[in-house]
């Protein structure tokens, strides 16, 4: 059984991913293999192409600002305390379409998202470093790995 964890403001693995910052708050090293939680802010305009996960459930909290989903063939806006969870399988993307960033909550279950963060993704050196913006050999590398996580993605990123 895993030990408790903890995690501070200001601490944790840190990541640039398609123009969007996550901050790692529990790996499934951590929790087992049961789930990967993640802080994300995403900028005005951020976001993920539509995409299928295979193999977890994703989850959303939003913590601030307002957030636009694509479920399938439906959209939604979600704001601060809503939540949002998107069955395996199910062809999703979120964008922030607002003039402010968003700050939320991912969870990915069971774990595996973190490494593929990991594999593709800019490490900062700090939770409060800006996100960089996305580029194509970022974009390359993010297409090249999905597949390997049971990722796909269903459009093509912008710049690619």
């Amino acid at each position: 059984m895993p030990d408790f964890i903890l995690a501070l403001p200001g601490e944790g693995k840190t990541y640039s991913a398609v123009g969007d910052r996550y901050v790692l708050l529990a790996s499934g090293e951590q929790t087992g293999g049961a789930y990967t939680l993640f802080e994300a802010l995403v900028p005005p305009g951020g976001g993920p192409p539509p995409h299928i996960h295979t193999r977890e459930e994703e989850s959303f909290y939003i913590l601030e600002g307002e957030m636009t989903f694509r479920v399938a063939d439906r959209s939604l806006t979600a704001g601060r305390g809503a939540f949002v969870q998107i069955p395996r399988g199910t062809v999703h993307a979120f964008k922030n379409a607002s003039p402010a960033p968003v700050r939320m909550l991912i969870q990915c279950a069971p774990a595996g998202f973190e490494k593929f963060l990991a594999e593709f993704a800019s490490e900062l050196p700090s939770p409060d470093s800006p996100p960089l913006p996305p580029c194509a050999e970022e974009i390359g590398k993010l297409l090249a790995a999905a597949p390997k996580y049971g990722i796909q993605i269903v459009q093509q990123p912008a710049g690619h």
